[in-house]
């Protein structure tokens, strides 16, 4: 397991996107631009969906998957991540994605939610980043 360094965990206050990456069931990469938390006490990352959608279906199937970030006001500052979804959970996301919203938007989650929120936990097992210290 790896972790994420520290000089990069101000990434993880500003509006950056993260690309996050899954495998289809038929093997086709499939890569979306997502909201991105971490949880500095347990050292994952978390991603907010709602329950059926491709990203989520794909976890469920192949829970290996990738993604990388790039600080919006440097992008030679960046961080790369390889991992594994741990944990999908609906415990508390309907609440953070409230709080991914605030971050992102300034306001409250408005989209309809269709279903229900899930949050993907990922553990970082390879950590790709230029600034470290």
């Amino acid at each position: 397991m790896a972790s994420i360094p520290a000089a990069l965990h101000d990434l993880f206050e500003k509006e950056t996107f993260a690309h996050f990456g899954t495998v289809t069931p038929d093997g086709v990469p499939h890569v979306t631009p997502v909201w991105i938390d971490y949880d500095l006490e347990s050292d994952r990352l978390l991603v907010n969906t709602e329950r059926g959608r491709q990203k989520e279906r794909n976890v469920q199937a192949t829970p290996a998957v990738g993604l990388s970030m790039v600080d919006p006001e440097n992008p030679y500052e960046y961080l790369s991540v390889l991992g594994e979804v741990e944990e999908i959970t609906t415990d508390g996301a309907r609440e953070h994605i409230d709080e991914l919203a605030h971050r992102y938007t300034g306001s409250a989650y408005d989209n309809p939610i269709e279903t229900e929120r899930v949050i993907l936990s990922i553990r970082p097992d390879e950590v790709l980043a230029p600034r470290t210290d």
